[in-house]
C-alpha cells in the first residue's frame, strides 16, 4: 500500500507535514510518500531529524512537485493551471495506480474539484462529498457535508445518507447506523426548504434505499451517542463543525485555568485528574484525522487545514485504515447494485 500525502498544503506546511509523516511511518505498514519540492523536504527532515536519520524508515520517500496550490487560488484555475503542484501530481499519481489514498490538507475548493476532475465521481453519486469523524457520547460522529457543497438539493442529502450508511457498516460495523438530518426541531415541518424536502425524499427513499433515517436531529442531541451520523449541506455542516471545535477548545481551556488557578485548586483537581484526562481525550477532535471525501472512485482525505504534527499522524494511520476496509470498493458496489435495480 503506498500513501501519497501532499507536503505543501496547510497552513503550517511543511512542517507540520513533515513531523506528522515520520511520527506516523514506525506504526503504520505502508509505504508514505510525501509530495512537494524536494531540496526543501529533504532540508526539513535533516532539520528536525538530523540524530535520528537512521531510524526514519525507508518506506518514507519523496516525489518532486514544484509549485503550491494557495488557499486564495480559485480551486478550478489551481487545478488546469499549477499541473506541477503537489496537490495535482498526487491525484495524478493516484488515478494512475502509483497510491492508493490522497491526503491533502490544502485549498478545500481545489481539493474536491481535483478529486471530481482528475480522480471521477463514483457513477451514480451527484456530488461527492466530505465526511468528518468527530466525538461523541461513547462513540463517535459522521458530519457530512462537513464544507465541500454550500448549495444542496434535497437529492443530494440523501446520497450523503446512502454513502454515510455504506461507510460506516463496511469500515466501523456497525450494522444499521442511524443517520439523522440536522435541522432547527424534531418536527416533520421544521426548518427551510432544503431541509423539509429532504426529510420527505429521505422518508420516502430510506427503506428501498436500507438507510436507517430516524429523523430531524437538532445540534444539541447530536452527541449524544444515540446518532451515529448527520447529514446537511456543507454549509451548515462548516458552521457546525467550527462550533463543535471551538466549544471543544473553551471547555478544555477553563478546565485547565480553574483548577491551575491557585493551589487550594490544584490540591482539589488531584482526584479529578484521571476523569478530566478521559473529557480532554474523548473532545480532542486532533485523535480522530481528516474528512473523507465520499463518493470519488479513490480514496481522498481532507485534512483540516490548521493540521499541526499530531493530526498529521492519526490522519495518515486513518487513510491507512480507510484503505484496509476497502471503503470505496464497497461503495462502488453498492452504487452499481443500486443502478442495476433501478434499471429491472
Amino acid at each position: 500500500m503506498k500513501i501519497l500525502l501532499d507536503a505543501m498544503g496547510g497552513d503550517n506546511a511543511p512542517d507540520a507535514n513533515i513531523k506528522g509523516a515520520i511520527t506516523a511511518i514506525n506504526q503504520i505498514k505502508a509505504e508514505l510518500i510525501l509530495i512537494g519540492k524536494e531540496e526543501i523536504i529533504r532540508k526539513k527532515i535533516k532539520e528536525f531529524y538530523k540524530k535520528e536519520m537512521e531510524e526514519i524508515s525507508d518506506r518514507l520517500k519523496i516525489k518532486n512537485a514544484t509549485e503550491t496550490i494557495e488557499m486564495e487560488d480559485g480551486p478550478t484555475d489551481a487545478i488546469k493551471h499549477k499541473k506541477d503542484s503537489s496537490m495535482v501530481v498526487g491525484f495524478k499519481m493516484l488515478k494512475n495506480g502509483e497510491g492508493d489514498v490522497f491526503i491533502s490538507a490544502g485549498n478545500s475548493g481545489a481539493l474536491l474539484a481535483g478529486a471530481t476532475l482528475l480522480v471521477g465521481r463514483i457513477k451514480g453519486i451527484d456530488r461527492p462529498a466530505l465526511a468528518g469523524i468527530l466525538p461523541s457520547y461513547k462513540s463517535q460522529l459522521l458530519l457530512i457535508d462537513s464544507g465541500s457543497n454550500t448549495n444542496c438539493k434535497p437529492m443530494n442529502l440523501l446520497q450523503f445518507a446512502q454513502m454515510s450508511t455504506i461507510y460506516l457498516k463496511n469500515t466501523f460495523g456497525i450494522e444499521k447506523p442511524a443517520i439523522g438530518l440536522l435541522n432547527i426541531g424534531t418536527e416533520e415541518t421544521k426548518g427551510n426548504e432544503l431541509t423539509k424536502e429532504s426529510y420527505k425524499l429521505l422518508k420516502e427513499k430510506s427503506q428501498e434505499l436500507g438507510i436507517n433515517f430516524v429523523g430531524n436531529v437538532e445540534g444539541r442531541d447530536a452527541f449524544s451517542g444515540k446518532i451515529d451520523a448527520i447529514v446537511t449541506d456543507g454549509f451548515t455542516g462548516n458552521v457546525f463543525l467550527k462550533t463543535a471545535e471551538g466549544l471543544g477548545k473553551f471547555v478544555k481551556r477553563n478546565l485547565t485555568e480553574s483548577f491551575a488557578k491557585n493551589l487550594l485548586t490544584k490540591i482539589c483537581a488531584l482526584p479529578s485528574l484521571p476523569a478530566i484526562k478521559n473529557l480532554k481525550k474523548a473532545m480532542d477532535y486532533k485523535s480522530y484525522g481528516g474528512a473523507l471525501f465520499l463518493g470519488v472512485n479513490k480514496p481522498v482525505v481532507k485534512a483540516h487545514g490548521s493540521s499541526d504534527e499530531r493530526l498529521f499522524e492519526s490522519t495518515i494511520k486513518q487513510a491507512e485504515r480507510f484503505v484496509e476496509n476497502k471503503a470505496v470498493e464497497k461503495m462502488i458496489e453498492e452504487f452499481e447494485k443500486d443502478k442495476e435495480g433501478s434499471q429491472k
